[in-house]
């Protein structure tokens, strides 16, 4: 008689690492918002999730984490020199 309520440990994980997919959705969310927080985020989870690769799938996500990271911080230190050559940031209301 099967019960309802038990699962398997094979049947309800993928094997991905959570890791992997935490450093991927940090890397394309920085590159939209937060840049400077998610990025680094990417790059330390993508390395600790490669690190785990031999036991988890996901090494391909946790590079590409690892590479969203480092441009999600390129992509700030572009903006923010910008922002200081031009007089820094400010907000021009009205006229």
């Amino acid at each position: 008689m099967t019960s309802y309520g038990s699962h398997s440990a094979s049947s309800s994980r993928s094997g991905t690492n959570g890791l992997a997919v935490a450093s991927l959705c940090c890397g394309i969310v920085g590159l939209f918002v937060l840049n400077i927080v998610l990025g680094p985020l990417a790059i330390v989870f993508g390395a600790v999730a490669r690190r785990q690769a031999a036991v988890k799938n996901g090494a391909g996500m946790a590079k590409a984490g690892i590479v969203l990271g480092i441009v999600d911080v390129v992509l700030w230190l572009v903006l923010f020199s910008v922002a200081a050559h031009n007089g820094g940031f400010s907000w021009h209301v009205g006229g």
